[in-house]
């Protein structure tokens, strides 16, 4: 009986040490990040891994600045000052003729709206479930509605916007409301981006070269459940990237971001998705709103008590890596999202003129002068209008700022656009995405001409797009004055310094004496295309009125 008693005794205290080990290891420190989140930011893994002293307790979040000033509003095609030569640009007749091929029914269109507006529904109502089990697995309570959605919400109209033409109309007011509530709205959430996650844990903190593609870069939504990319500033205006980098570890830059939409919309191409500068709070409008533990955990305090935030291993896992705010408040830029890929399928091709990845390897293009002859033979180059739009990118990526002279040393514009993603509902014919430009903008002391392979190997262009590039090389329509101008009205404005809009003259140049080699070697009517399925026009009367 004795010996009865001493084994059960033995095999209470054994459950009893399990439970302790259980509550010491594992749920005491849930516990403690809990608490500790509400009193201030946590301290860095890695800070901590290198021995450095402890950062100092948080200031407490101030309150939510005050909205600034609004900007100075620049509408395409209206409105602003009577002198505006960006007022004069969107109201000449290039840029309000018809497109071809016209718009026929909802089969051009991108969304059929009641299934979209359906779609988004059950979204919404799975999101509101989720944080309501979450705020109940934490016994909190809040006085915040379930989220609704509403179907006039900018992001929900420049979704059922999104035609064959592009991804909004010219003149669209959906697109201008869009970027003012980016710029204004509250975020109710904040995330890791999907190719982020992917990445978590596949990398060590003693890596140099993150992995490629992959950048500090958050998920936010805002409070009518619209969402948007975050790319936080990782340099200032007026640094240039070294000559000795590589294109493929350069850092993004958020200003970048903001001025390829611009410039994206003064050509007329309506590819880059509507973008806006922001001062984020981070405390506030990242840490308090977020779910993901891991980002929690990567927020910490300065020795100058600035908060900073840096992403694990994804990006580089050292605190000298991180962005802070100035304490609290950090610009970035804000991308809208497109549709989900469960609505609008989006088909990823590599691009013909893709970039060696390797310090010595070299593509086929960029040793054989005669690459494009095999390109515009093969499918689908030699039967839609892919080639043409290739070369539309090229000029866009071109225009965005090189690097230098130096093969593979410097970002070169867009030289990191390996693939380009196209919605498949258009087919062969559809326009390409113009995604993820924040490698631009870089270095506006050089050019890097290799960019516009496609123009001068295969010695092609749209006539649309030649008497755009022709109509902004004008002294009354000068590129870099419409862009100073559509800059103002960012809330982050400067946006670009001015060596970086002078370039964009200088640029546009060569561009156009490109396509006049081309023209004297090929001829006009191989040179120009007039219309679609590549056919091209003689007639260069057009070319040269475009005043």
């Amino acid at each position: 009986m004795p010996g009865l008693r001493r084994d059960r005794l033995l095999t209470l205290l054994l459950l009893g040490a399990l439970l302790a080990a259980d509550l010491y290891f594992h749920l005491g420190p849930r516990v403690r990040r809990r608490l500790q989140h509400r009193e201030r930011p946590l301290g860095c893994p890695c800070a901590r891994r290198a021995a450095s002293p402890a950062p100092a307790p948080a200031p407490s979040a101030p309150s939510a600045p005050s909205a600034p000033s609004a900007p100075r509003r620049v509408e395409p095609g209206g409105g602003g000052d009577p002198g505006s030569k960006l007022r004069a640009l969107f109201a000449h007749p290039l840029y309000n003729e018809p497109e071809e091929p016209p718009l026929l029914g909802p089969e051009d269109s991108l969304l059929a709206g009641p299934e979209a507006l359906r779609y988004y529904r059950r979204k919404v109502a799975r999101w509101n479930r989720r944080r309501k089990m979450y705020k109940e697995q934490l016994n909190l309570t809040s006085p915040e509605p379930p989220v609704q959605l509403r179907q006039d919400a900018s992001w929900v109209q420049f979704h059922l916007g999104i035609n064959r033409h592009g991804l909004y109309p010219r003149s669209s007011p959906v697109v201008s409301k869009l970027l003012q509530d980016m710029r204004h709205f509250p975020t109710i959430s904040a995330d890791y981006s999907q190719d982020e996650k992917a990445l978590l844990g596949a990398c060590d903190c003693s890596q140099i070269v993150k992995p490629s593609g992959v950048h500090l870069k958050l998920v936010l939504r805002f409070s009518d459940f619209g969402k948007a990319m975050f790319k936080p500033m990782r340099q200032q205006r007026d640094e240039e990237t070294p000559e000795d980098f590589f294109y493929f570890i350069d850092f993004q830059r958020h200003n970048a971001e903001i001025a390829a939409f611009h410039l994206d919309r003064i050509l007329d191409f309506r590819r880059v998705p509507p973008t806006v500068g922001r001062l984020v709070n981070v405390t506030k409008e990242i840490l308090e709103v977020t779910r993901n533990e891991i980002l929690q955990s990567v927020f910490f305090v300065s020795p100058a008590n600035n908060v900073c935030l840096f992403a694990k291993c994804p990006y580089m896992c050292k605190t000298e890596y991180a962005v802070c705010g100035s304490p609290h408040l950090l610009e970035g830029s804000l991308s809208a999202f497109l549709p989900s890929l469960n609505l609008a399928p989006r088909l990823s091709v590599p691009s013909p003129w893709i970039r060696s990845y390797s310090l010595a390897g070299r593509e086929e293009w960029e040793v054989n002068p005669l690459y494009c002859d095999a390109v515009k033979q093969a499918y689908p180059h030699n039967s839609s209008n892919r080639l043409l739009n290739i070369i539309d990118m090229a000029i866009f990526d071109f225009l965005i700022g090189p690097g230098p002279p130096q093969r593979l040393a410097s970002p070169a514009g867009n030289m990191d656009r390996h693939h380009y993603e196209m919605f498949t509902r258009f087919g062969e014919d559809g326009f390409l995405v113009h995604l993820d430009n924040a490698r631009g903008f870089g270095r506006h002391s050089h050019d890097e001409v290799s960019i516009l392979a496609p123009l001068f190997q295969c010695c092609r262009i749209k006539r649309k797009t030649l008497l755009h590039l022709q109509l902004l090389a004008q002294a009354d329509y000068r590129l870099s004055d419409v862009m100073r101008e559509s800059l103002l009205e960012d809330q982050l404005s400067p946006v670009l310094t001015e060596p970086h809009l002078l370039a964009l003259d200088r640029r546009l140049q060569t561009i156009l004496r490109t396509v006049q080699n081309c023209i004297e070697a090929h001829g006009e009517q191989s040179v120009v295309a007039d219309g679609p399925m590549g056919q091209w026009a003689p007639d260069s009367s057009r070319a040269n009125a475009t005043s």
